[in-house]
C-alpha cells in the first residue's frame, strides 16, 4: 500500500507556492508597462522595475538556508507571508518610480525566502517512498503559476484603471496565504545529522550545493533566454499589432505543459533526463524562432506551444535533475542554488535587453535568444549530459 501523498498539508503548502508564484509573474508581466505609463519610465528603468523583484528573490534565496536554520520553517513562513502582504499592499503607496522599486526588492526578498521555506516543507513532509512524484506534483503549482499569472496580468490590463485592479488582487491573494496556512500545523526541522564536518566549516556551503551549480548554469542561460518574452510580451504585442492574440499566449503555454508534463516526468525516470532534455532545447529554439517571426496571432500561439513544451518542460526537468545529484540532507540548499542562478538569469535579462531594445527593436533580441539556446545544447551535455546514464544507474 503507498504512503499517502496528498496530505491537507502538502496540498495547502503547494497551494500557498502556486499563489506565490502567479502574483510574482502576474506583476513582472504587467509592472514594465504600469512604470512606463504611470511614471514616463525609459524601457531600460522599465526593466529594472521588472526585474528588481528577481534580485531581491536573489538575495532572499541566499539568506534564506541560515534563517531557516535559526528559526525554523513554520516562523519563517509565517513572517514571509505577512510580509509579502505588507508589500503587496504598499504598491498602492508607491508615488514615484524610487518608492517602487524599492517595494519590488522588498517583495522579491520576502518571495526568495518564502519559496525556499516551502520547498523545505515539502521534502520534509513527504514519504521516502514517493519523494520524486510529490517533488514533482509540486513544482508543477509553480510552473502553472508562471503561465495563469501572466495571462491573467494581460487580461486585468485591458480593463479600465487595471493595475489597481492588479494590485488589489494581489492583496486579496497574498491575504488568503495567510488564512490558509493558519489551518495547518507544520513545525518541521533541517535534519543535520548528516552534514560532514567539511559542510560545516565550508563558507560556500552553507548557501549554494556545488553539486547542483551546473544544471543550474544551464537553467541561468535559459532564464535570460526566457526573460525576454515573459517581460516584454505585452510590448511586442504592441508593436507587431497582435496584442488580442497575446492575451493568450500564456494560457496556450500552460495547457501545453499540463498535457505534457506527466509523459516528460516519467520518461525521465525511466530513462534519465537526456533523452527529454536535448528534445526540448530544440523545440525551445523553434518556438522561440516562431515567436521573433510572428506576423499572425496563429503564429504567436504556435510559438507559445513550442516554448511551453520546450521550456516549461526542460525547467522541471532540471529543477528535478539538481536534487537529484545532491545528497538528501542537501536538498534545500540545492533547491536554493537551481532557483538562485534561474533567478539571476530572468532577473538580469530584462534589465540588459532594456538597454538593447530601443535601438534594435524587439525582433532581433528574440532572434539573438534562439543563439543562446542552441549554445546550451552541448554546454548541457558536457556539464551533466554525457553523465546521466550514471545519474540513471544510480538511482
Amino acid at each position: 500500500m503507498k504512503e499517502k501523498l496528498w496530505t491537507k498539508e502538502f496540498m495547502i503548502v503547494s497551494t500557498i507556492n502556486f499563489i506565490i508564484t502567479l502574483i510574482f509573474f502576474l506583476l513582472m508581466v504587467t509592472i514594465a508597462s504600469y512604470a512606463k505609463t504611470e511614471y514616463g519610465a525609459s524601457t531600460s528603468t522599465a526593466g529594472l522595475v521588472s526585474s528588481i523583484f528577481i534580485i531581491g528573490s536573489l538575495i532572499g534565496r541566499l539568506g534564506a538556508g541560515g534563517i531557516i536554520s535559526d528559526v525554523g520553517t513554520k516562523k519563517t513562513l509565517w513572517a514571509c507571508l505577512l510580509f509579502f502582504s505588507v508589500t503587496s499592499i504598499l504598491y498602492f503607496l508607491a508615488f514615484n518610480i524610487s518608492l517602487l522599486l524599492v517595494n519590488r526588492l522588498l517583495q522579491g526578498i520576502a518571495v526568495g525566502i518564502a519559496g525556499t521555506a516551502t520547498g523545505t516543507i515539502i521534502a520534509q513532509i513527504l514519504p521516502k517512498t514517493r519523494k520524486g512524484e510529490g517533488i514533482g506534483y509540486y513544482s508543477l503549482s509553480a510552473i502553472l503559476a508562471t503561465a495563469i499569472g501572466p495571462f491573467i496580468g494581460i487580461l486585468l490590463m485591458k480593463f479600465e484603471n487595471g493595475f489597481q485592479w492588479i494590485f488589489a488582487l494581489s492583496v486579496t491573494l497574498s491575504i488568503v496565504c495567510l488564512i490558509i496556512y493558519a489551518t495547518v500545523k507544520i513545525d518541521v526541522q533541517i535534519n543535520k545529522s548528516n552534514v560532514s564536518q567539511e559542510e560545516k566549516g565550508s563558507l560556500l556551503s552553507k548557501f549554494i550545493e556545488p553539486k547542483a551549480v551546473p544544471i543550474s548554469l544551464i537553467a541561468l542561460l535559459i532564464g535570460f533566454s526566457y526573460s525576454g518574452v515573459m517581460s516584454f510580451l505585452s510590448f511586442y504585442a504592441e508593436e507587431i499589432n497582435l496584442v488580442s492574440a497575446a492575451s493568450y499566449f500564456f494560457l496556450v503555454y500552460a495547457i501545453v505543459i499540463i498535457f505534457s508534463r506527466p509523459f516528460t516526468g516519467k520518461l525521465m525516470d525511466t530513462r534519465g533526463a537526456n533523452i527529454v532534455t536535448y528534445p526540448c532545447l530544440v523545440i525551445f529554439a523553434v518556438g522561440m524562432f516562431l515567436f521573433s517571426q510572428a506576423t499572425a496571432g496563429w503564429m504567436l500561439l504556435v510559438a507559445a506551444a513550442f516554448i511551453g513544451l520546450g521550456y516549461g518542460n526542460f525547467n522541471s526537468i532540471a529543477q528535478t535533475v539538481a536534487v537529484k545529484v545532491t545528497p538528501p540532507h542537501r536538498f534545500g540548499l540545492a533547491t536554493s542554488t537551481y532557483f538562485i542562478l534561474y533567478d539571476i538569469g530572468l532577473g538580469v535579462g530584462p534589465f540588459l535587453l532594456g538597454f538593447i531594445v530601443p535601438n534594435t527593436g524587439y525582433r532581433p533580441i528574440f532572434v539573438s535568444m534562439i543563439v543562446v539556446i542552441l549554445c546550451c545544447i552541448p554546454l548541457y551535455h558536457w556539464l551533466h549530459g554525457r553523465k546521466d546514464k550514471e545519474l540513471l544507474q544510480a538511482s
